[in-house]
């Protein structure tokens, strides 16, 4: 990383050993082999606590956070999760650290933090990631580059309390 700051930053969160957990880091690698002009991706891995001084460091002004949610809907989709709204969710969550201090911390310093979140189906040791977990992250990817507000996803409302 030659440039110290940028308009836009990619935090992955999840284990890549996790099944669908690998979502985030699986964006983190795609982005290390195919630069997006102006983002840069930073692999948090299951303790992204440990590289929040790095994003800091980058004085991004907007900060996408990327993580495997369990929300309750079909493996694969994708929504946008208000911070907010992180700490009365439960979400299934393999990290040291419930996300949402750690979003609030960053938020001091971050004028925008967008948490997206994509539905795994299996997440379990050694487990193959879901062939709609991975084309998610494609989606992903491909709405980075014009990315515009909650980047054409569609904000994540409780929807899976309507069974």
């Amino acid at each position: 990383m030659s440039e110290t700051t940028a308009k836009n930053v990619m935090l992955a969160v999840g284990n890549s050993m996790m099944g669908d957990d690998a979502a985030g880091p699986m964006l983190s690698d795609l982005m290390e082999a195919n630069p997006v002009d102006g983002w840069i991706a930073v692999n948090g891995g299951s303790a992204p606590e440990n590289v929040a001084h790095q994003v800091r460091a980058l004085k991004p002004e907007r900060l996408l956070i990327v993580d495997a949610a369990d929300i309750g809907l079909n493996p694969g989709e994708i929504r946008i999760i208000d911070p907010d709204d992180i700490a009365d969710m439960f979400i299934m969550s393999t990290h040291n650290l419930p996300l949402n201090f750690l979003i609030d911390q960053l938020k001091e310093d971050i004028p925008e933090v967008i948490f997206l979140g994509i539905q795994p189906d299996l997440v379990g040791f050694y487990m193959p990631v879901n062939e709609k977990v991975t084309r998610a992250v494609q989606q992903v990817y491909d709405a980075l580059p014009g990315w515009e507000g909650l980047g054409g996803f569609t904000l994540f409302e409780g929807e899976e309390e309507d069974e």
